[in-house]
């Protein structure tokens, strides 16, 4: 199994819903149990990333970038990634990006997503 064109697939997926703003859609990228953390606090399941996508604002897209990966077990893969969130009224917004994602009966899907925001170091 390539790990990268596992991530990739998923995560091409996943930026084609969030750049087109389809909550939906974005949501059906995970596992019915997934935990999600974005920038504001977590939810369980394809509803709460629903929620959460439906309330950026349009024209937001997303750009990625796949740092490392790793392979868990047969159906589980470990992405690290930069991702940055562009918007048309203000600034990009960094973040690195934790996911794992899970081969399911109905293919792979994002079983886990934790968004982490690093600040500089003074």
């Amino acid at each position: 199994m390539d790990r990268e064109a596992v991530l990739r697939d998923v995560l091409d997926r996943w930026k084609a819903a969030v750049d087109a703003h389809e909550p939906q859609r974005v949501a059906a990228q995970f596992t019915e149990d997934a935990i999600f953390q974005g920038l504001h606090p977590y939810s369980v399941g394809r509803q709460g990333v629903a929620d959460y996508y439906a309330s950026q604002p349009l024209g937001m897209t997303a750009e990625y970038q796949i740092l490392e990966t790793r392979q868990l077990a047969d159906d589980l893969v470990l992405g690290y990634l930069s991702v940055d969130f562009a918007f048309t009224d203000r600034a990009t917004v960094a973040v690195n990006l934790s996911v794992l994602v899970k081969h399911t009966e109905d293919g792979w899907h994002l079983s886990h997503y934790q968004v982490s925001r690093l600040t500089p170091v003074a």
